[in-house]
Parts: structure tokens; C-alpha cells; sequence
């Protein structure tokens, strides 16, 4: 795996373009097959541990009995009474990770996933925004060869530029530390103490949001020190827990040696990190047979079996179906 880019000494350029335009058009009920392993394409990970961030109404139960060989730590962030607590409840996913990574530094497993505590999604980078599916199809002997991968790979959102650091910081909302602020606003300061003698990036682009798999090889190009400065930083920051989190959101890709601009291809990502290779996308980020962004954020009770219209449909026909379309 390549150094850790952009240190002080080697200054930052880069360039960008302008959205292509993204889209999307609702729900499209895909089809996909159904199916649990332990990454088939990871013969060469021996120790790959999962690391989530949840809260004590979230149910983990779909958890059980999945991934068998894997290491699971299920961080409870608003119960200082769980097993996996965290010092302060701030900063979203963010104070769970950087928490993990602190105590664990020394004995990491090779390959660490960080992911959110609910199965379903709209986020999840899968026809039914199903996270288990996610985890399931990853390669690792790929996560291995990068260092860090990103577990969604279409652009929508923060693709291919989410934040302008040296535009936004002149805003008049960079004043205010109201919900209606963006990360942008102020990612400019937080990052000059996240990252002190690196130039500010013009420009900041990554897939959201906040899921990933790095290896300890990647955490541990950076020392110690550094992240339990990024956990300072989260505590002690006047910032909003939605803020202090959006912005770490937006930098892990760096933390863990990337450009500040890391938008790869969503059709090579998908063939290597998922081992979906047949398909088809309408752009580097766009591939709406497989993702589309969902009108809600919510899905009804009984999703995926019951539908958005409150329909009952056939899921494991309709998985095995997408199983055939797109084998892997």
C-alpha cells in the first residue's frame, strides 16, 4: 500500500468537475439473491473484525449468527452501563471508530469494517438497502491490496465534490453553530487542528457516509497520537454532534491516506469490492439499476417483504432472480 499522500512537504493539488448531474427517480425494486458467507473472494484475510455504532434502541439481532468468523464489537454510544461504551456521546459513528481504534491500536485485526447498527438503510449501497448484504459480498483480499475502500460505491452523496473548505469558511452561516449549518462552513478550522501543517483542500469529495473497511496497516501509518487528537478534537469542539460528526464523516478518506477527492469509478468498485461486474452504469457515479436515492429515509414495517406501497412482494424470488441477472 502506498505512504500516507499529502504531507506538509509535498503540497496538495487537485482538480474536480461539475456534478453530471445525478439524479434519481424513487425506489426501483430491483432484484437480488440472497445469500450470507464470509467473503468468498477472502481466502488470504485471516482476522477481520466489525466494529458498530449504535444506540440502545437500535436492534442488532440481524447481526447474530451472520459472518461467523468475524469479530464483532457493538459500541452503544448513549449507555455508559454497555460493555463497548464511549467517553462522550458526540460526534455520531465517529467517536465510536476513532474510540475502537484507540484501544484496539496494538491489536488490531487486518482487516477492520466500521458500520452503522441498522440493517436496512438508504444508505446502504444495495437494491434493498440491505447492510448485511453489503458486508457479505465484500472482497477483502481487495479492502487488503487498497487499504481503505469505501463500502458504497455510487456518488450519490458527496461525489464528486461535497465541500469547498475555502469558499464555505467564508460563509455567513461559518458564524453560526445552528442546525441549519453545514459541515462545510467550518471544516476549514476543524481541519487545520485535525491535520496541522497540511494545506486546506480546495476542494472535498467522497461517497458518503461513514462506512468502510481499512486495514490495520492503513490505521497504523498514522501514530496514536493522531487519532486520539481527532477524539479531542470531537469532545472539545463547540460544534454540534451533527456537525463534529459530518465533518469527520468527510475525512476519513484522508485520515487514511486518499486524496481529498476520492471518487472512484462506481462500476470498478462495484466488480472489485463486491464482485459485481456485470453492471451497468449510466456514469462514473451513477448505476440505477443497482441504487437509486430513496424519497424517504424511512422504510415501512416489514420492508423488504412488504413494499413502499404497503404490497406484500416475493423477496426470495425476486433475490434469486438478481442472483441470475448479476452472478458474481
Amino acid at each position: 500500500m502506498p505512504n500516507l499522500p499529502w504531507r506538509p512537504d509535498t503540497g496538495f493539488s487537485t482538480s474536480w468537475h461539475p456534478s453530471r448531474g445525478i439524479e434519481h427517480s424513487g425506489i426501483v425494486y430491483s432484484t437480488v439473491s440472497w445469500f450470507t458467507r464470509d467473503s468468498a473472494k477472502s481466502a488470504d484475510v485471516s482476522f477481520v473484525g466489525l466494529v458498530v455504532a449504535s444506540q440502545s434502541g437500535d436492534n442488532t439481532t440481524w447481526l447474530n449468527g451472520e459472518l461467523p468468523s468475524w469479530t464483532k464489537i457493538v459500541y452503544v454510544t448513549d449507555s455508559a452501563d454497555a460493555e463497548f461504551a464511549v467517553p462522550v456521546n458526540k460526534g455520531r459513528e465517529s467517536m465510536v471508530y476513532l474510540s475502537y481504534i484507540i484501544d484496539h491500536y496494538t491489536e488490531l485485526p487486518e482487516v477492520v469494517v466500521f458500520s452503522h447498527a441498522n440493517r436496512y438503510q438508504w444508505h446502504n449501497d444495495d437494491p434493498w438497502y440491505d447492510g448485511l448484504r453489503v458486508l457479505s459480498r465484500l472482497n477483502l483480499s481487495y479492502v487488503k491490496e487498497q487499504g481503505y475502500s469505501n463500502l458504497r460505491c455510487v456518488w450519490t452523496l458527496g461525489c464528486p465534490v461535497e465541500i469547498r473548505p475555502l469558499l464555505e469558511a467564508e460563509d455567513d452561516m461559518a458564524l453560526s453553530n445552528s442546525y441549519d449549518a453545514g459541515a462545510g462552513s467550518f471544516y476549514k478550522a476543524a481541519f487545520e487542528v485535525l491535520f496541522p501543517g497540511v494545506a486546506v483542500p480546495e476542494a472535498v469529495g467522497v461517497t458518503c457516509c461513514a462506512q468502510f473497511a481499512v486495514t490495520a496497516e492503513a490505521i497504523r501509518q498514522r501514530p496514536r497520537d493522531d487519532y486520539e487528537r481527532y477524539r479531542e478534537w470531537l469532545m472539545e469542539s463547540e460544534l454540534h454532534d451533527g456537525l463534529t460528526g459530518r465533518i469527520t464523516e468527510y475525512s476519513w478518506h484522508v485520515i487514511f491516506g486518499r486524496e481529498p477527492i476520492f471518487c472512484p469509478s462506481a462500476k470498478h468498485c462495484y466488480c472489485r469490492l463486491h464482485g459485481l461486474c456485470n453492471v451497468t452504469c449510466e456514469g462514473d457515479g451513477v448505476c440505477r439499476e443497482y441504487y437509486t436515492l430513496p424519497d424517504h429515509t424511512h422504510f415501512p414495517d416489514g420492508w423488504p417483504e412488504v413494499d413502499r406501497q404497503g404490497q406484500w412482494q416475493n423477496i426470495t424470488r425476486l433475490r434469486d432472480d438478481y442472483e441470475r441477472m448479476y452472478p458474481h
